[in-house]
């Protein structure tokens, strides 16, 4: 990928700015999305959630011909057909990415694009919280530290989110209610931390046929296990109405989807894609970079889009965000415990650390 070495930092920072642009990108157009139609005229969000999983299926299908030379069929036989228990362990984390997306799309209808993005990023401490606890991983007083000041911060700007009046709204757009939101982003947080660690557990550690240890299974192919299982969960609460209210249920298949929700599900797929070649290349200090650096990304570009009114209360807590995780990042205990990999030494991070 333009001639980059995969271990370089130049390629780690590569994947952080597309990081950064996927993160912001899907925030901002997935509220527009929602707050440029009337209700009955927005898509479903179970129809959306099927739309990014099948391109992501279709995706990792393409990524992992390629890196096998064309045997793709061949790699489905070894990993799927072959050795059935261990594709099974990826439902898992399919059942909590596709709940997380669920609850990201609810959260998106309720909050603005700064509120959310910054109260999301509560989500590298319950993976820290979720790493020591799956992983046996430690971590340093200062990224505690680190941690604790970036709850602080998240509360500073619910605090001050709070007291933003709201503005008037067209009667025919869907209400909105803050409590919903930051319910549906607190429950996204500990989903996202469970299927990232479990995620990152599975695709480090190697395989076993009950004779002999093999090497991981490819990155490109645990996706394709997870994709498959997303796309039949998602069939399963399209067929069965689940989590659809009474007006989206009237609903044709894909009714509302406009070009900028076509870009949003291309940009979903892709974003999953992307966090797994993260954790293959870098680790999670990295995507909690990106995720970080998108807060004021789209915080600039929803003031400039929405004319969200931003307070001295909110610029304070993302200050703190972001300087909690810079330092966090920075951060070098030599005492950490690592997820045993034989390709371990192929990822050294952007920073020293092991998150």
């Amino acid at each position: 990928m333009l001639n980059m070495n995969t271990n370089s930092n130049s390629f780690k920072l590569f994947l952080l700015g597309l990081m950064v642009a996927q993160n912001s990108s899907v925030v901002l157009i997935g509220r527009f999305t929602r707050d440029s139609q009337k209700a009955e005229d927005l898509y479903v969000v179970n129809h959306l959630i099927l739309i990014c999983e099948a391109m992501k299926f279709f995706l990792s299908c393409i990524l992992e011909y390629n890196v096998t030379n064309g045997m793709l069929l061949k790699s489905i036989k070894e990993n799927i057909i072959d050795a059935p228990l261990d594709a099974l362990k990826i439902i898992i984390p399919s059942l909590l990415y596709l709940f997380q997306n669920t609850l990201l799309y609810v959260a998106l209808s309720n909050l603005s694009a700064p509120l959310f993005q910054v109260t999301y990023q509560s989500k590298l401490l319950t993976t820290a919280i979720v790493s020591v606890i799956m992983l046996q991983r430690r971590y340093s007083v200062k990224q505690w530290l680190c941690l604790t000041t970036l709850g602080v911060g998240v509360a500073i700007v619910v605090l001050s989110a709070q007291g933003e009046k709201p503005k008037e709204t067209d009667a025919d757009k869907p209400e909105q209610s803050m409590f919903t939101g930051l319910a549906a982003v607190s429950t996204a947080c500990l989903s996202s931390a469970l299927a990232g660690v479990y995620f990152e557990k599975v695709l480090k550690k190697p395989t076993s046929d009950g004779h002999q240890t093999k090497a991981p299974v490819s990155l490109w192919m645990r996706n394709i296990q997870m994709a498959f299982f997303s796309v039949c969960i998602a069939l399963f609460n399209l067929l069965t109405n689940y989590g659809v209210n009474e007006l989206d249920q009237q609903k044709p298949f894909m009714h509302g989807f406009t070009f900028w929700v076509w870009i949003v599900a291309l940009l979903q797929a892709g974003g999953g894609l992307l966090v797994a070649a993260i954790i293959k290349y870098a680790d999670n200090v990295l995507k909690g970079l990106a995720t970080g650096v998108s807060v004021v990304t789209s915080t600039i570009c929803s003031m400039i889009f929405f004319g969200t009114p931003l307070t001295v209360q909110f610029v304070l807590g993302a200050v703190i965000i972001l300087t909690s995780v810079f330092f966090f990042s920075n951060d070098v205990p030599g005492n950490k415990k690592k997820v045993e990999s034989p390709s371990a030494d192929e990822s050294k991070p952007l920073a020293d650390s092991k998150v």
